[in-house]
């Protein structure tokens, strides 16, 4: 069933082709909705956070994973506000990774 879910999303092309990445409207849109529940929330934030990554390379310059690693901090943000436990776990493993690269 699950393995079927993603090959009619990847097959469809509309989803991975065309995607760009996330802005501070469109997470706030998804905060914002009303009818959706708080995993549903969560689950879409992380969902475009992963394409960002995802879509990242070996010829992405620095300044892009400096934009996507900024764009994920705000993600978490997001997601700290809808679901505390859930964005601090992420915020932590974020700082975490910070700490031990430098």
């Amino acid at each position: 069933m699950l393995l079927k879910k993603i090959v009619n999303l990847v097959g469809s092309g509309n989803v991975i082709k065309n995607h760009t990445m996330i802005t501070d409207d469109k997470i706030r849109k998804i905060q914002g909705y009303k009818t959706w529940s708080i995993k549903r929330k969560v689950d879409e934030l992380l969902q475009e956070d992963a394409f960002m990554y995802t879509n990242l390379g070996i010829d992405s310059t620095t300044t892009e994973k400096k934009k996507v690693k900024a764009i994920s901090r705000k993600i978490y943000k997001a997601i700290s506000v809808i679901s505390p436990l859930d964005g601090y776990i992420l915020e932590a493993h974020m700082n975490e990774k910070d700490l031990t690269s430098a």
